[in-house]
């Protein structure tokens, strides 16, 4: 089997190049430089370069990542020495743009660093692997992807039975200790492909001494977790709710502190400190509580703002920015056309 090789560290500033889909990818990713706002002393940045900043931004550490961090650390403790079965697992479920994918390659990039610290020198295990399910999975597809993650070499004529091995040798080899597995409401276990490609992925699980962690929209109410191959999963893996932030929280406002947060972060000449939280209300109606649509449309009317040259972001020019379709269904339901009578 073929060992991955190590890559070398982006340097300070260069982009994560690739997809995170692959081993030489999701390093480059992890071992990329984040985006840090202005600080104090600094000089002020061109206005490419905060173009530049508010297109990639800051992540902020919202609830879920902070327990799907302590979690994972937990898990991995838990089944470090477990042998006989298969590991606990982890679900993070939610409705799109609710921050899901984020958070699951934030936890991976903290996992792969701090691994890459404790390393020994001439060191090429691979702690964490990311892949994606297929649309329409069926067990030799989803395998081909886990074999692409680690660049094994994939031949038409090999059967499934075939790349398991192979996937199972070189990922045990590599020491792969987390496996992260986002769009896992595409697996259908409903059909007889789907049902397939479910049971694989159980027999994989007991096959790789790795902890498991799946993201996907609504898992809970999905096929994922129905059936006699649904109960399976269920049982072994915790729930990790990655709703919409609610306005309030007993005595937090979790939107609001959200909010704050991404202002703190913003790099514009005229923006008035403050003035964002007040909009508290406003924006959660507008993104429905969403961090990726909140995100988003703060990005984008930063953007506009260095580009019109007003350097500050208000209610007005918000309300101008057009959000994701399922932001903006929720904002602005499109209202049906009378019908009249005829002759009216």
């Amino acid at each position: 089997m073929v060992s991955p090789a190590r890559p070398s560290p982006p340097t300070d500033g260069e982009a994560a190049a690739g997809t995170v889909t692959t081993f030489d990818g999701f390093a480059r990713f992890a071992h990329a430089a984040p985006p840090t706002p202005p600080q104090p002393g600094q000089a002020p940045r061109t206005p490419e370069e905060r173009l530049a900043y508010h297109s990639q931004f800051v992540t902020v550490r919202t609830p879920a990542i902070e327990s799907l961090a302590r979690q994972v650390r937990t898990l991995m403790i838990l089944g470090r020495h477990q042998q006989a079965t298969a590991r606990p697992s982890l679900i993070v479920t939610g409705p799109a743009t609710t921050g899901k994918t984020t958070a699951l390659l934030q936890v991976g990039r903290t996992c792969h660093l701090a691994h890459t610290r404790r390393a020994h020198p001439g060191d090429t295990s691979v702690p964490v692997a990311y892949v994606l399910v297929p649309p329409g999975a069926t067990a030799k597809t989803l395998a081909a992807e886990f074999a692409r993650y680690l660049g094994i070499p994939v031949a038409a004529r090999m059967t499934t039975a075939q790349i398991t091995t192979a996937v199972c040798h070189t990922y045990t080899t590599a020491g792969v200790a987390l496996v992260l597995i986002d769009e896992i409401h595409r697996l259908n276990p409903r059909t007889s492909s789907g049902a397939e490609a479910a049971d694989w992925l159980k027999d994989l699980t007991e096959r790789i001494g790795a902890t498991f962690v799946y993201a996907g929209i609504d898992v809970t109410a999905s096929a994922v977790f129905s059936g006699v191959r649904g109960a399976q999963l269920a049982g072994r893996a915790s729930l990790i709710d990655c709703g919409a932030l609610p306005a309030r929280a007993g005595h937090r406002e979790p939107f609001r502190e959200l909010i704050t947060a991404l202002e703190a972060a913003l790099d514009l000449t005229a923006h008035r400190t403050g003035s964002l939280p007040r909009l508290a209300p406003y924006l959660h109606e507008r993104t429905a509580g969403r961090i990726g649509s909140l995100s988003r449309l703060i990005r984008q009317a930063a953007i506009e703002a260095i580009c019109e040259g007003t350097e500050r972001i208000t209610k007005t020019l918000l309300d101008t920015i057009a959000l994701d379709h399922l932001a903006e269904e929720h904002y602005r339901p499109r209202t049906p056309a009378r019908r009249t009578r005829p002759g009216r």
